[in-house]
């Protein structure tokens, strides 16, 4: 039987954020590098297509977030709005779509960090250089 809709929503909202982290983390961050640029690698040069689009995978955040939102429904068994294969098909696409708006933020945020960064260490360059002229 399923939960409430408000309940849904809630572990929509929630299940989304580890599958965002998760796909984050593999595709971008420093301690996957290697691993990420060796798929890219094979992405860009076997030869066989499906596995040229196997290894992409592990290089894109959107592709990859599909196959971590199926994990987590699989340990988690959530569906929304009906029972059954019909509740796991809706649920699998709402979990990546909100996942995605969650990594999409993230991304935005980072670069108005970088942003931030870079035009502080600016200023500062400008003072010392002011502060130097005689």
């Amino acid at each position: 039987m399923l939960m409430s809709l408000h309940r849904q929503f809630a572990y929509l909202f929630l299940l989304a954020l580890p599958i965002a982290c998760a796909s984050w983390t593999v595709t971008h961050e420093e301690v996957f590098r290697e691993p990420r640029e060796w798929c890219k690698d094979r992405s860009q040069n076997c030869h066989p297509l499906p596995v040229r689009k196997f290894f992409y995978l592990f290089t894109c955040e959107y592709c990859f977030s599909h196959y971590i939102a199926a994990f987590f429904l699989i340990i988690t068994q959530f569906q929304m709005l009906y029972d059954g294969w019909r509740g796991y098909l809706i649920a699998w696409f709402a979990l990546v779509w909100v996942a995605n708006i969650y990594m999409s933020f993230f991304n935005r945020l980072r670069l108005d960090i970088k942003h931030e960064n870079v035009a502080i260490a600016t200023d500062e360059i400008v003072k010392e250089k002011v502060q130097a002229q005689p």
